[in-house]
């Protein structure tokens, strides 16, 4: 399993978020993997997820679609495509992705 944390950010928006890459080759992992419907055919898929605890009804999902929001959706899409290339710390600017803004925020850890 692949584990990333990241800086989202939206118009007047941070959250911090968590994105991890459901595919392994540990035997107890692909077990549970598929236990929970993970099964083959759907690896690797991605899980994007609040990194807080907020008692919002959808905390994390491996579908981008079932987001009910722009910024999630966006960020879940684009996560999925460059999953690689991502760095711990990274910032998913929505505004950025969308062509909204010039340039992509700068992560709040060096405002």
């Amino acid at each position: 399993m692949n584990l990333k944390l990241l800086e989202l950010r939206d118009k007047m928006t941070f959250i911090p978020i968590f994105a991890f890459q459901a595919d392994s080759s540990v035997v107890a992992e692909k077990y549970l993997l598929r236990r929970a419907g993970f099964g083959p055919g759907t690896n690797p898929c991605i899980i994007v997820g609040r990194l807080e605890c907020s008692g919002l009804s959808r905390n994390c999902t491996y579908d981008p679609y079932s987001w009910d929001d722009r910024t999630f959706k966006t960020a879940h899409l684009y996560i999925e495509k460059h999953f690689d290339e991502l760095c711990n710390g990274e910032v998913i600017d929505v505004e950025f992705i969308l062509g909204e803004t010039e340039k992509p925020k700068l992560s709040e850890l060096f405002e």
